[in-house]
């Protein structure tokens, strides 16, 4: 049950992430899923585990990652796509 809850909580952070960024329109669930998950990985990596958690996932830390990730990914593929 923990799994199920850290997919649907990881798809809220990447799609929160998504909708700040104004890039989760090209997202699909999947991509907000990995987003979500990788995106806490990193924002807890650098800023910890301060905040409300949620399956196991500090929120704010989480949302902050997944931005930075979403922002990353996004100017990578922006490059790529250009040339």
């Amino acid at each position: 049950m923990g799994l199920i809850w850290s997919l649907i909580v990881g798809a809220i952070i990447g799609a929160i992430a998504g909708a700040i960024t104004n890039r989760g329109a090209a997202m699909g669930w999947i991509a907000n899923i990995v987003a979500g998950l990788i995106g806490a990985w990193i924002g807890q990596g650098l800023l910890g585990t301060w905040g409300p958690s949620l399956a196991g996932m500090a929120l704010i830390p989480s949302i902050i990652g997944a931005i930075i990730l979403v922002l990353i990914v996004s100017l990578v593929v922006g490059q790529t796509s250009k040339k």
